[in-house]
């Protein structure tokens, strides 16, 4: 496999963060970061900014919006006065990088948004960075930079990057604007690259939450194409211990792979959903046009990251339970979720 680029040497070693900025804290991987970093660390000040688009709710945070050590600011990344202001007064040492446009259906219809804030904002982020003199910025990617691999071992952290839709293509471009801080500046930076995840507090565009909200109504799962394309699924609280171990003992310049070898078609979960939900299959799936690109299959390898300590700990059946749990409770945390719970949803149609 060839080379994605050549860094700096890694410096290994123990880290031990005082002032964490979370960006995009609100949404869904990050605020279970955010809750597990204020909860574990008290004696960190962990401040969470976010610009509260239509996938973000400060609901996902109630159990925390009053601790001592964390604050909340809303903000957008793309503006650099605003970020040096934030990093200056609230001496922030440390940088989780979650922001960003992640749905790939989004990404075909207004793919203009995604550059924005997935580029010009994972740039004006470093370039702030920079001038603050960050100790570390760590920078939230996707496995779907590697594009699809159809059969064989899974990707590694060195494999060149071919991304097959606007969205990956978009953070792919923000991983080499990192690894250009890195080299050009000695930015302090790691990346990382994830399976799918799953769990409270992701908004219902896609697939597990949209499928339990519709069957919570009784409805159709819509599988697009012949719902055959494999995919890697982590619990969203495996992968908050994972930024645990990266940020306190990832190696500065190291890009570190967060998966799982559990793989499922898209048709095998709602099947799963339905049977957890009790209603009969044949009845509560339809199959629709496929997406304009649909990779069949993502296979990263994550043994560096195992090295460190990590292993995924919460099955799929008990993941799926307690999503369920959740989203029969808390179904309402953003408003108007209908126009995401439709087959091919699009950006301007959340809003």
């Amino acid at each position: 496999m060839r080379s994605s680029g050549k860094l700096l040497p890694p410096v290994q070693g123990e880290y031990t963060p005082k002032n964490v900025l979370i960006t995009g804290g609100a949404g869904f991987i990050a605020s279970h970061v955010v809750i597990h970093f204020v909860k574990k660390y008290p004696q960190y000040k962990i401040v969470n900014l976010d610009k509260l688009d239509y996938c973000s709710s400060l609901l996902n945070l109630k159990e925390i919006e009053n601790a001592p050590n964390y604050k909340f600011v809303k903000g957008n990344i793309c503006s650099s006065d605003f970020l040096n202001y934030i990093m200056k007064s609230e001496e922030i040492d440390t940088i989780l990088h979650f922001a960003a446009q992640t749905h790939v259906d989004n990404s075909f219809g207004n793919s203009f948004q995604f550059t924005e804030n997935n580029i010009l904002g994972t740039h004006t982020l470093l370039e702030a960075a920079k001038v603050q003199n960050i100790k570390r910025f760590i920078h939230v990617s996707t496995d779907e930079v590697y594009g699809e691999i159809e059969e064989g071992e899974g990707m590694e952290h060195s494999t060149i990057l071919q991304p097959t839709n606007p969205y990956a293509a978009t953070k792919a471009g923000a991983e080499f604007l990192v690894l250009a801080y890195h080299n050009s500046f000695k930015l302090p930076t790691i990346i990382t690259r994830g399976n799918n995840v799953y769990g409270p507090h992701q908004y219902p565009e896609k697939l597990i939450p949209k499928f339990i909200c519709l069957l919570n109504q009784g409805k159709q799962c819509f599988i697009h194409g012949d719902g055959s394309n494999q995919r890697n699924f982590l619990f969203v609280t495996d992968v908050a211990n994972a930024f645990d171990v990266i940020t306190h003992k990832g190696g500065i310049g190291n890009v570190y792979n967060i998966g799982t070898d559990f793989e499922i078609s898209n048709l095998e979960v709602a099947k799963k959903l339905i049977t957890l939900f009790g209603l009969p299959e044949d009845k509560h799936i339809i199959f629709v046009e496929n997406r304009p690109f649909n990779d069949c299959r993502y296979k990263i390898n994550s043994d560096k990251l195992a090295s460190l300590g990590w292993k995924p700990l919460v099955s799929w059946e008990e993941g799926l339970k307690r999503t369920i749990d959740w989203y029969k409770d808390n179904m309402r945390n953003w408003p108007r979720i209908e126009n995401a719970l439709v087959p091919h949803p699009r950006a301007g149609m959340l809003i």
